[in-house]
């Protein structure tokens, strides 16, 4: 699944390409994803000037010109593509075509995604989100957030109402960079430990942002790339591998996902 580096690699993709620019068609290919798409999406799209792209946690946000606000969530195989040649994929199920001639292609294999659209300051997706990573997170609200804790630390960073878009693989690499088990209770996470593990999310985050985020299967730019960023794991899917400290990484299963991490330094 796409995780906070990811949707901001595709959000910055968007910008260069679709801000300023006019939806002259919208192209429907099925009746929704995850969820059914609004019964009037085409024609409030159509015609409508895209002014800017923002993000909150793991959805895009795309302002347009009469307020009207464009929510696409990537769910577990989504992406977009622009300047497509064509858009007779089996799994592209919308098109925009934009007043340069190019056509935007929303393509979900696993159609987990969701493409909605509203106005005002809210949306019942956005309502319950917690705090973003990179910006005003901190360490005094881990702290405080994990007081009421009594699963993993693991699981707590995973839980959007703490903070949002961490996500699998950089937890588990933010806990080895923490020297953190994942397996200790929130709530016996001590203040200086969240120091040193909202500055590990906050640095992890950062790099992958800028390796283009990264590519496991299905993830890929809105222009093809791929993201780099595993190139520079160090625990996460190398179950049975060293560990910097010399020590053996291992695999266990929390809430479904793996988690790889290494006993001998992670306490």
């Amino acid at each position: 699944m796409p995780e906070l580096p990811e949707v901001e690699t595709v959000r910055t993709g968007l910008a260069r390409s679709w801000t300023g620019k006019r939806i002259d068609g919208v192209e429907l290919r099925r009746e929704g994803l995850r969820f059914p798409f609004p019964e009037d999406l085409e024609k409030r799209l159509t015609g409508r000037t895209i002014i800017k792209i923002r993000r909150r946690a793991k959805y895009l946000l795309i302002d347009l010109d009469n307020d009207d606000i464009l929510l696409s969530h990537l769910g577990m195989s989504g992406k977009w593509t622009l300047d497509a040649s064509e858009c007779e994929g089996k799994h592209d199920h919308m098109v925009l075509h934009l007043d340069d001639g190019s056509m935007s292609v929303y393509n979900d294999p696993r159609r987990f995604g969701v493409i909605d659209i509203y106005r005002g300051d809210s949306h019942k997706l956005l309502d319950h989100l917690g705090p973003e990573p990179l910006e005003e997170w901190t360490a005094a609200d881990l702290y405080e957030k994990l007081q009421r804790r009594k699963s993993p630390i693991k699981i707590c960073i995973l839980d959007q109402k703490i903070v949002v878009g961490v996500g699998n693989i950089y937890a588990c690499e933010a806990l080895n960079r923490s020297k953190i088990s994942p397996k200790r209770l929130g709530n016996k996470i001590k203040k200086k430990e969240c120091e040193v593990l909202v500055n590990e999310i906050k640095i992890i985050l950062s790099e992958a942002i800028q390796a283009g985020g990264s590519t496991l299967r299905d993830f890929a730019g809105v222009d093809g790339t791929l993201g780099y960023f595993p190139h520079q794991f160090k625990v996460y899917d190398k179950e049975g591998g060293d560990c910097e400290c010399g020590g053996v990484i291992e695999r266990l299963v929390q809430g479904g996902r793996s988690t790889f991490w290494c006993p001998s330094c992670q306490k």
